[in-house]
């Protein structure tokens, strides 16, 4: 039933580029180390940058973890469901890094987003993955649910912030800068946002 790709193109580039969730997984070296899995959404905050590279927006929150696995290890899996239309479950498994607003390669890559206005939601980093297997699987277990609407709390809450104000908030969280098993996450204080 599953059937693995050598790249991200055509019908599954479609599909990804359609879905308007997805899910991240991150986990530490330590054996005993916390696994991280996330959902992620907001439309136009992920891109497909080739046919096997992917990057998506880290906004503000109240912790870092897929920051910290990456900054220790790079390994990652991204995965999207269908939860309208034929089942199917694409998941690529990868090595990603976190790039953040001091980095050069920063302002090509947040020019890869042109439908968010980044200013409203404390952009932090973004992540950027390499493919290294990419799966689909069928899909019969997903639920059919539906698409309303991006909720707009995250940009209403993170655009009363200026650079000190988001960076202050980040050194408030006990798990931004430090990851839940004390691995380096978030680099503070923040650096400004690249003027332009």
């Amino acid at each position: 039933m599953g059937k693995t790709y050598e790249r991200i193109d055509g019908r599954l580039r479609t599909f990804i580029a359609e879905q308007p969730v997805f899910f991240t997984a991150t986990a530490p070296l330590s054996g005993d180390g916390t696994i991280n899995l996330s959902p992620k959404g907001l439309r136009g905050s992920f891109v497909v940058v080739d046919d096997l590279t992917v990057a998506y927006l880290d906004f503000a929150g109240s912790n870092a973890e897929t920051i910290a696995h990456l900054r220790e290890n790079g390994r990652i899996t991204l995965m999207w469901c269908a939860f309208t239309g034929p089942p199917n479950i694409v998941r690529v498994h990868g090595r990603g890094e976190p790039v953040f607003r001091d980095d050069p390669r920063w302002p090509e890559l947040v020019a890869l987003f042109p439908d968010i206005d980044i200013s409203v939601h404390g952009l932090r980093a973004i992540i950027v993955v390499r493919a290294e297997l990419i799966r689909d699987t069928c899909g019969y277990a997903v639920p059919l649910m539906t698409y309303d609407a991006d909720r707009d709390l995250h940009g209403r809450r993170f655009a009363r912030e200026d650079d000190a104000s988001l960076s202050a908030y980040f050194a408030g969280k006990e798990h931004v800068a430090t990851s839940i098993d004390g691995l380096p996450g978030l680099p503070l204080p923040l650096p400004p946002s690249p003027a332009g």
